[in-house]
């Protein structure tokens, strides 16, 4: 008997957010179903967008290699969500919902969150495969739009991406294309502040692990940016993509900018075992850029083997400083940076402008594990670590990582 390494589900609709539920359900913390739960979200282009929660149609798939014929996973609940969610993510860990409940946020037209009830406790008995009649429910509970300050409509502009504090769960930050980040405190549906933090649109934002203050952004303009919320009057610039070259100057028409045209910057995500380490890409860009906020103002490291533009990208839950990317190329490619990083030290804690022995950039060209999709790979998300839960089955499930990966309509998670 071998135990599983891949799981697989077709969704009804292309699949762009996705995200990896944090926490097991109350009630159920001794079940691996409840590890197994993952919030999707689609992307059609009409008002018709939907996202759910889907898990296990049966928890002997982790045990036991191709033991159904049918989906590893089913819909649990599901919900109406108008435009296409450009960011889904189940609450941190360490939040705290009202019982038998879970949060979970998704950004396009206005933050929203969502009250995820699960099944309750499971009923004790020989039968694991999942009833029909799931009495899961997905329920809106706040809607966000704000107020844009660079615009005068009454709803605020779209969202691009947000980041859930785990420091402290009741504040997420939203980027807006109206180049501002927004701090919200969705426990009294209210900014705490808004500030415009790019000259262009921003396109993702990240809290700094274990900080309630410090978060960093990346935008159109090409900058990544950090910001204190103690200290709101200045920005730090950690990096700004150089000018692309055999571009001509700008004209002197007055629709142009006066700034000579970067690359902007996608995404941008912390190393959660060295926060030091941030990893983002430029738009369109086949090359992942490593910085360090010890020595900013260059990579210290870049990734180059993807043949396509980049997508996505996320860091191992693990201890171990494992990036994954994926993009276009229908590549997943798994980097294991532990001999190229500085490891941390009392004097590098402080982050931002600390010493650093070595900002010399290195290239890093071998993955240590590659995964070819049927199609382009547009979102990925590392499970939390699992392991040791016994199973009614009599089975127990090794320690380790997934990482779930969209691709057109398809779900795949594969055992890391």
């Amino acid at each position: 008997m071998t135990q599983a390494s891949v799981l697989q589900y077709e969704a009804p609709w292309p699949v762009f957010a996705l995200d990896w539920c944090k926490t097991p359900a109350p009630g159920q913390t001794h079940r691996p179903r409840s590890s197994f739960r993952l919030g999707v979200g689609s992307f059609t282009e009409d008002y018709r967008n939907r996202i759910a929660v889907i898990g296990l149609q049966d928890e002997r798939v982790l045990v036991e290699d191709d033991y159904t014929d049918y989906a590893d996973f089913t819909i649990l609940a599901d919900a109406h969500h108008g435009y296409p969610a450009t960011s889904l993510q189940w609450q941190p860990a360490a939040a705290r919902a009202a019982a038998g409940t879970e949060l979970l946020a998704t950004t396009g037209d206005a933050l929203r969150v969502w009250e995820y009830a699960g099944e309750g406790a499971a009923v004790v008995s020989g039968y694991v495969g999942r009833p029909a009649g799931s009495a899961s429910r997905l329920t809106l509970k706040t809607v966000l739009p704000g107020q844009s300050k660079v615009q005068s409509q009454n709803t605020g502009a779209p969202l691009t991406s947000f980041s859930w504090s785990e420091k402290n769960p009741a504040n997420i930050v939203t980027s807006s294309i109206d180049t501002t980040c927004t701090v919200w405190n969705i426990d009294t549906a209210t900014a705490i502040t808004q500030l415009i933090a790019h000259d262009r649109e921003v396109y993702d934002v990240a809290w700094l692990p274990g900080s309630t203050d410090i978060f960093v952004s990346v935008g159109a303009d090409g900058s990544l940016r950090a910001f204190d919320l103690r200290s709101l009057e200045h920005s730090t610039i950690l990096y700004e993509t150089p000018a692309p070259k055999n571009v001509p100057p700008p004209s002197n028409s007055p629709s142009s900018s006066a700034r000579p045209p970067t690359s902007p910057l996608l995404r941008i995500c912390f190393n959660p075992a060295d926060s030091n380490y941030m990893a983002t890409f430029h738009m369109d860009g086949s090359e992942i850029q490593v910085l360090d906020m010890r020595s900013p103002g260059q990579p210290v490291m870049e990734l180059k083997a993807h043949r396509a533009q980049i997508n996505s990208l996320g860091w191992s839950t693990s201890d171990q400083p494992v990036l994954a990317t994926a993009g276009d190329d229908c590549q997943v490619l798994l980097w294991d940076l532990s001999n190229y990083m500085v490891p941390v030290t009392s004097a590098s804690r402080s982050r931002m402008n600390s010493p650093r022995p070595d900002a010399k950039k290195q290239v890093v060209t071998d993955p240590v594990m590659a995964y070819s999709a049927s199609s382009e790979v547009t979102s990925l998300a590392w499970s939390p670590q699992i392991g040791g839960m016994s199973m009614n089955t009599g089975q127990t499930v090794g320690p380790g990582e997934w990482l779930a990966i969209s691709s057109g309509k398809s779900i795949k998670a594969l055992k890391v």
